[in-house]
C-alpha cells in the first residue's frame, strides 16, 4: 500500500525516466525552425560537420540534439513524415542502449532512424536487426531514403547474397538484416583462413526490432552450421514404418514438457519389431553397440508423437519446411538437428536428406552480447523486463502513445468444446461483418487457420484469390455499397508471398482476415485500407494526369472507407485460442486501436484448446457440467482470464528456465569458443607461425618423454620401445632411442634434448628442400586446418556430453559443474592433440607442383539451422565419423572479406593487463615474469 501511494505521489521509475528526456525534446523542437530554413545541400552537409566534430573530440551525446533535429527534417523532406515528440523519446532510449516499448502503429521503424543516424556518425557501422528478409529489404529501402539524403550508405544482408555482396553491405554505414543472417555470418567468418575473406567488420551497435521475439522466443535454441556426413535414409525409413505399430501403452507422452519415451513394455515391443525388420541383428536394443539405433528410434518417436504437420512444419514441393512457432512463418533452408528432420522426412514419405554434423554454433544470447551497445524495440517487453535485465543488461522503458488508446478489451468467452467455440466465432463474425466492421481473426497454427477457413466456406463465405489482380474488387464494391461481402483472406505461412498485401487491406470495411500470428508482420492495419499499397497496385500502368487523377480518387475513397470503419467500431480482434505466451496475445490485440482509432478485442476459448487441455481442463469440464452449463453456452468472468494468465505464466516460466539453462551450458562452450576464435585471428594476423610450430614440436617431444620416461624413475621403469614407436609416429624419425637409453648416466632431460635436436634438424632439411616461403605458407594452413578439424570434433563431443551429463544428478552431483569440469578436460585434450597433429603433418609434408585449378574449389554443402526449442540441441549423430567432412572442408575456399584488428597500445602497464593490447604468443609476458606470454597470462587453459 505504501508503494502504491509512493507511485501516485512520485510516479513510477518509468515516469521519472521519461521526465528526464523533456529538456532534450524541447531543445530539438526549438531547433526545428532553423533546420527547416536549410537547403537540401546544407542539410546534407551537416553529416560531414558532425563527423568533423566527433574527430575533434565531441561525443555522440554532445551531438544528440542537432543530429535528431537533422533526421526529423530529412524524414519530412523524403518520406513526408515528422517524428512526434514521443518518437524522439524512443530514439533517445535506443541511443542509451535500452529497449523502447512502443505500441503497434506508433512508428517504431521511423523511431530507429534517430539512434541509427547518430551512432552511424562514428563510422564503426550500425546493424538494424529484423525478423525476416522481407522487412530487412523493405526497411532498408524505405528508411534508406533518409540516410541516403543525409549522405550515408545503407546495405542489406539477406539469404541469397554472395560473400562479396555481404562484405559490401557490412561495409556500409548502416546494415539491415535478420538475426539469423548476422549470427551465421559471424560463425562463417570464424571458419575463414584470411582476414580478407571475412565479411563482418565488428560489432559496434545493434538495434533489434521485435526484440522480445528475437532475444527471448528464439533464444531457446542455438544457431547451428552443419555439414552432411553419411546417408542413412534406409534406416530412417525402416524405423519410421515401425512406429505406427506401437500400442498406446508402449510410450509415455508428456505434452506439457514436450517429451515422449518408450516404456519398458515399449522397449521389448520395439526390440521385437526391429529384429523382425532386420535392423537389430545383435544383442539387446540398449547395448553399447546399438546406441545409434536407439537414437534413430527416439527421433522417429518424437517425429510421430510430438511434431504435427501444418503446425510445427509443412510439406512443400517435396520438402519438410519448419514453421516458426512464434511468427507462423516458413523457415526455408533451416533444418532440425540430431536426425529429427530426417525422421520427419521419413514420416511424410519425402526424400530423406543426409544427416548433418555440427561445424559451428552460437546462441542468440551470446551473439548479441558481442555488441558494444545493444538496443531494441517492441510493442510487448514489460512482461519480460526481468529477463532482459538479467541476461542482456537491458532496461525496458515504456514510451507513451502519441494519442490515447481507445480499444475495448473484453473478457474471454470459454466453451466446453471446440465445436461450440467455432459456432460462436462464426456467429460473431457474421454479426460484425453485417455492420461492415473489419475483422482480424487470430489462430495459433496453420492447421487451425485452415480449419476455420473451411468452416467459413461451408457457411457460404468465399476466400479472396490474391493471385487475381482484381481479387479485392468485390470487397471494395461491398464497402462502397454498405452491404457485407462475406469475403475473407487467410494469412499464414502458406501465403507468405501475399502477406504484406493481405495485411494492408485488412482495415477495409467488411474485410475478414484470418491470421496465424501477427508477431513481426511489419505492416500496420490502417482503417479504410493502405493508400500506398493501392496506389502502387492500381496506378502502376498509368502516367501523368491519369495517374494523378486515379491517385486522388483512391485517397478520397479510402478516407470515406476509414469513416465507415470507425463508425462500425474500428478493427475487431477475435482470438480463437490463447497462445502459450501472453506477449503473443498482446501483439494480436495491439493491431487494433492504433493512433487513437477505436477498436475491440475478445478471445473465444474451449476446454479442448491445447493450453486449457494441458493445464487441467478435465477438472473444470466436470465442474461446468455439474453447474448445468448447456451446449452452446459460454462462461464469461474476469476470474477465468486470471486463471488463464496463470497458466500462461507457468509456460513462460518453463521457457525462461529452458533459456537460462541453455545459456549456462552454452557459456561453458562460449568461453572456449572465444579462446578458439581469438587464437585463429592471432594466427591469421601473424606473417609467420614458424616460432609457434617450433614450440609445438618442443611440447610434443616433452610430452612423449614425460609419458614414457618419468622424471627420476629407474631405468627399469622406462618404456623405451613405446617411446621409439611414438617418435616414429609423431616425428617421422627412426632414431636409436634404445641405444641412448643404455648409455651410462643418461636421464630424461638428455633424451629430450637429443630428440628435439634431431627433430629440429630433420624439419630444417624439409624446409630447405621445399623452400622457406612455401613452408611458411604451408605451416599457417596446417595450423589453422588442424585447429578447425579438432574444434569440430570437440563440438560433437560436447554435444554428446551435454545429452548424458544430466544423469550425474542421480549421484547428487550438479550436472552444470560436472559439465564444466568434463568440458575443460576435453578442451585440454584438444590443445594437446593440436600440437601433435600439426607436428605429425609438418614432419611428413611433401610439396608437389601442379597446374593451378581453373576455378577456386567450392565449399562443401553446409546447412544453417535455428531449430525449434523442442528439437535436440547439438549437431552430430552418435558416433558419426568426421573424416570425410574434415577433408572436404580443409580443401575449401571460404571466400569473403574484411575484419578490423585491434592494435597494441603505445605503453603497457605490467600491473594492468587491460593496457597490454594484443600480445604475441611467443613474446615475453608484459607482467615482467620472464616467461613467454603463452606460458604466463596468455595460457589457454
Amino acid at each position: 500500500m505504501i508503494g502504491a501511494l509512493a507511485k501516485k505521489i512520485f510516479g513510477t521509475a518509468n515516469d521519472r525516466r521519461l521526465k528526464t528526456y523533456a529538456p532534450k525534446v524541447k531543445a530539438i523542437n526549438d531547433l526545428e525552425p532553423d533546420v527547416e530554413a536549410l537547403t537540401d545541400e546544407e542539410l546534407r552537409d551537416r553529416t560531414r560537420q558532425f563527423r568533423e566534430e566527433i574527430a575533434a573530440g565531441k561525443t555522440l551525446d554532445d551531438l544528440l540534439i542537432p543530429a535528431f533535429a537533422t533526421v526529423r527534417e530529412a524524414a519530412k523532406r523524403t518520406l513526408g513524415q515528422r517524428h512526434f515528440d514521443v518518437q524522439l523519446i524512443g530514439g533517445m532510449v535506443l541511443h542509451e542502449g535500452a529497449i523502447a516499448e512502443m505500441r503497434t502503429g506508433e512508428g517504431k521503424t521511423l523511431v530507429a532512424t534517430l539512434a541509427v543516424y547518430l551512432n552511424a556518425l562514428a563510422g564503426k557501422g550500425v546493424h538494424v536487426v529484423t525478423v525476416n528478409d522481407y522487412l530487412a529489404k523493405r526497411d532498408s529501402e524505405w528508411m534508406g531514403q533518409i540516410y541516403n539524403f543525409l549522405g550515408m550508405t545503407v546495405g542489406v544482408v539477406v539469404h541469397e547474397l554472395t560473400d562479396d555482396e555481404r562484405a559490401n553491405a557490412y561495409g556500409c554505414d548502416i546494415t539491415y538484416g535478420t538475426n539469423n543472417e548476422f549470427g551465421f555470418d559471424y560463425l562463417r567468418d570464424n571458419m575463414k583462413f584470411e582476414f580478407s575473406q571475412m565479411v563482418q567488420r565488428g560489432h559496434n551497435f545493434a538495434i533489434v526490432d521485435e526484440v522480445d521475439s528475437i532475444l527471448i522466443d528464439e533464444a531457446r535454441t542455438p544457431l547451428i552450421i552443419s555439414g552432411a556426413i553419411d546417408d542413412k535414409s534406409d534406416l530412417y525409413n525402416t524405423i519410421d514404418k515401425l512406429i505406427p505399430k506401437l500400442n498406446a501403452d508402449d510410450f509415455e507422452l508428456d505434452e506439457k514438457q514436450r517429451t515422449v519415451h518408450l516404456t519398458d513394455a515399449g522397449n521389448e515391443h520395439m526390440e521385437e519389431l526391429l529384429t523382425e525388420a532386420g535392423a537389430l541383428t545383435e544383442g539387446a536394443l540398449y547395448e553399447a553397440h546399438n546406441v545409434t539405433l536407439v537414437h534413430h528410434v527416439n527421433q522417429a518417436l518424437r517425429a510421430h508423437k510430438l511434431f504435427q504437420k501444418d503446425k510445427d512444419y509443412i510439406v512443400r514441393k517435396g520438402e519438410v519446411v519448419i514453421i516458426d512457432e512464434f511468427t507462423g512463418r516458413m523457415m526455408p533452408g533451416r533444418r532440425y538437428s540430431e536426425g529429427l528432420h530426417q525422421a520427419l522426412e521419413a514420416k511424410e514419405r519425402v526424400q530423406v536428406q543426409p544427416e548433418n554434423v555440427t561445424l559451428a554454433s552460437i546462441t542468440f544470447q551470446n551473439y548479441f552480447r558481442l555488441y558494444d551497445k545493444l538496443a531494441g524495440m517492441t510493442g510487448t517487453a514489460a512482461t519480460e523486463a526481468n529477463e532482459f535485465a538479467e541476461i542482456y543488461k537491458l532496461d525496458v522503458v515504456e514510451i507513451p502513445t502519441n494519442r490515447p488508446v481507445c480499444r475495448l478489451d473484453e473478457d474471454d468467452e470459454v466453451y466446453r468444446t471446440s465445436k461450440e467455440k467455432l459456432g460462436a466465432i462464426a456467429a460473431e463474425i457474421k454479426e460484425a461483418n453485417g455492420r461492415l466492421q473489419p475483422l482480424l481473426v487470430g489462430t495459433t497454427s496453420i492447421e487451425k487457420s485452415e480449419q476455420l477457413a473451411e468452416f467459413l466456406l461451408s457457411q457460404g463465405y468465399k476466400m479472396i484469390d490474391f493471385a487475381d489482380p482484381k481479387g479485392l474488387s468485390k470487397l471494395y464494391d461491398a464497402a462502397r455499397s454498405g452491404k457485407p461481402s462475406k469475403l475473407f483472406a487467410v494469412l499464414n505461412a502458406r501465403f507468405h508471398e501475399q502477406e504484406a498485401y493481405i495485411v494492408a487491406e485488412a482495415g477495409v470495411p467488411g474485410a475478414i482476415t484470418i491470421a496465424t500470428n501477427m508477431a513481426g508482420r511489419g505492416t500496420d492495419i490502417q482503417l479504410g485500407g493502405n493508400v500506398d499499397m493501392r496506389v502502387a497496385q492500381e496506378c502502376a500502368s498509368l502516367e501523368g494526369d491519369a495517374s494523378a487523377k486515379k491517385e486522388a480518387e483512391i485517397r478520397a475513397e479510402i478516407a470515406g472507407f476509414k469513416e465507415k470503419a470507425i463508425a462500425s467500431g474500428g478493427l475487431y480482434i477475435i482470438g480463437t485460442e490463447r497462445h502459450e505466451s501472453r506477449r503473443i496475445d498482446n501483439q494480436l490485440r495491439g493491431r487494433s486501436g492504433r493512433q487513437g482509432d477505436p477498436g475491440r478485442s475478445k478471445f473465444f476459448l474451449s476446454l479442448q484448446d491445447d493450453l486449457m487441455r494441458i493445464f487441467g481442463s478435465e477438472r473444470m469440464d466436470s465442474m461446468l457440467v455439474k453447474l448445468g452449463l448447456q451446449e452452446g453456452e459460454a462462461i464469461v468472468h474476469p476470474w477465468i482470464n486470471k486463471a488463464i494468465e496463470k497458466a500462461q505464466h507457468k509456460v513462460e516460466a518453463r521457457n525462461f528456465d529452458i533459456r537460462k539453462n541453455i545459456l549456462k551450458f552454452d557459456n561453458v562452450m562460449n568461453d572456449q569458443r572465444k579462446v578458439m576464435f581469438e587464437r585463429r585471428r592471432e594466427i591469421m594476423n601473424e606473417e609467420s607461425v614458424e616460432e609457434q610450430v617450433a614450440d609445438m614440436r618442443a611440447d610434443v617431444v616433452d610430452s612423449m618423454v614425460s609419458l614414457h620416461i618419468p622424471h627420476d624413475a629407474y631405468a627399469e621403469a622406462w618404456d623405451v620401445d613405446g617411446l621409439a614407436e611414438e617418435v616414429k609416429a609423431k616425428l617421422n624419425l627412426d632414431l636409436p632411442v634404445a641405444d641412448w637409453a643404455k648409455e651410462e648416466g643418461i636421464a630424461d632431460e638428455e633424451i629430450k634434448e637429443r630428440l628435439l635436436e634431431e627433430a629440429d634438424a630433420a624439419y630444417a632439411e624439409r624446409v630447405e628442400k621445399n623452400t622457406e616461403p612455401l613452408m611458411r605458407m604451408i605451416e599457417k594452413q596446417v595450423v589453422l586446418q588442424s585447429l578447425d578439424t579438432l574444434w569440430r570434433e570437440h563440438l560433437v563431443a560436447l554435444d554428446h556430453l551435454r545429452q548424458v551429463i544430466g544423469w550425474r544428478g542421480m549421484a547428487q552431483r550438479d550436472p552444470l559443474n560436472e559439465y564444466k569440469s568434463e568440458a575443460l578436460e576435453l578442451f585440454k585434450g584438444l590443445m594437446a592433440r593440436w600440437d601433435e597433429t600439426v607436428t605429425a603433418q609438418l614432419m611428413r609434408v611433401e610439396v608437389s607442383f601442379e597446374a593451378p585449378p581453373s576455378a577456386p574449389p567450392e565449399l562443401p554443402p553446409m546447412e544453417m539451422s535455428h531449430p525449434n526449442p523442442e528439437a535436440l540441441i547439438g549437431g552430430g549423430p552418435q558416433g558419426g565419423s568426421l573424416d570425410e567432412l574434415n577433408t572436404r572442408l580443409a580443401a575449401a575456399d571460404f571466400s569473403a572479406r574484411g575484419l578490423a584488428v585491434s592494435e597494441a597500445p603505445a605503453a603497457r602497464d605490467p600491473a594492468n593487463p587491460a593496457t597490454w593490447g594484443k600480445v604475441g604468443r611467443n613474446e615475453p609476458c608484459p607482467c615482467g615474469s620472464g616467461k613467454k606470454y603463452k606460458h604466463c597470462h596468455g595460457a589457454l587453459v
